[in-house]
């Protein structure tokens, strides 16, 4: 029960939307479930809702992301955090 702030990013990586992808006309979003480890990298991810031809992309940029660490008590702790990655053709 206690109030955990949401992670601050340090470093985003944005994804390159896959040439596949737009020769099929394909856009959408990926949402998946990462984990924050304690020095405020992305640890794990997991795919939440998926687009095939996007997912790759979306997983590589994601886990270059990096956090501030976030801290209960003083003690940094891993944390899971819920991302959206948008896929959209111009």
């Amino acid at each position: 029960g206690r109030d955990v702030k949401a992670p601050k990013k340090l470093k985003d990586v944005r994804p390159i939307f896959p040439s596949s992808a737009m020769a099929a006309r394909v856009q959408g979003t990926v949402i998946m479930d990462i984990t924050i480890g304690p020095d405020g990298r992305v640890h794990s991810t997991q795919l939440l809702k998926s687009v095939l031809l996007l997912d790759a992309a979306a997983l590589e940029a994601v886990r270059q992301w990096e956090f501030a660490p976030t801290t209960v008590d003083g003690k940094a702790v891993a944390v899971l955090m819920t991302v959206t990655v948008h896929f959209s053709l111009q």
